[in-house]
């Protein structure tokens, strides 16, 4: 199965007061990753200093970089119609929904899916189902964490294992039958057709 594994780092955990300062994505084919994808944005609001202890991106970083509105834009390209893949996907879903909404951008078209929930399904027992700790339980290749475009690796390499071992258990791995398996809804951005350019007829 081909895929996008994505991952945002803002500048809180609150979608309509805090900002999304990176976005990262990675393609996947199977379970190699074929290229990616990272911006730095400027989120147009200083970045607070316990959000950057996390992430490590400082005010400095994201002076001058592009806007929301056109990473979207570039995201979207880069993501075409292919499902999208993220650990505790709503978090990420629904900040990137909130500027989708407000700029009325192009967006992604193909479903999320969501590996938290489905690591808890397929993989019963661990310890906890943080990120870091699914990376080093199966031995993934890892640096550093938290920062978009290295999570998103991860992410992708997990959701390749998820996707291994339920083909292995002959077990049905569609992106509808994924989304069965977590009992959630379905989540997919809205679609907004693109605004003609104004023609100037005087």
């Amino acid at each position: 199965m081909k895929f996008v594994a994505f991952d945002l780092e803002t500048t809180g955990t609150k979608p309509r007061e805090d900002m999304i300062v990176e976005v990262g994505a990675v393609l996947f084919d199977g379970n190699r990753a074929v290229k990616g994808y990272g911006a730095l944005v400027d989120p147009g609001i200083p970045i607070p200093l316990d959000a950057s202890a996390v992430n490590g991106i400082t005010d400095d970083m994201v002076k001058g970089k592009p806007k929301i509105s056109q990473v979207i834009e570039e995201f979207a390209d880069f993501c075409g119609d292919l499902p999208l893949v993220a650990h505790n996907a709503p978090f990420d879903f629904k900040f990137m929904l909130e500027d989708v909404k407000l700029h009325r951008s192009v967006a992604p078209s193909g479903i999320v899916l969501d590996t938290l929930p489905l690591a808890r399904k397929v993989f019963p027992g661990m310890f906890n189902y943080k990120l870091g700790t699914l990376v080093r339980h199966f031995g993934f290749p890892s640096g550093t964490f938290h920062r978009a475009e290295e999570d998103s690796s991860y992410c992708g390499l997990l959701f390749a294992k998820i996707l291994e071992t339920l083909e292995m258990r002959g077990e049905p791995c569609s992106a509808t039958d994924l989304v069965k398996m977590t009992g959630k809804e379905e989540m997919r951005f809205p679609q907004f057709a693109p605004q003609p350019d104004q023609l100037d007829l005087f």
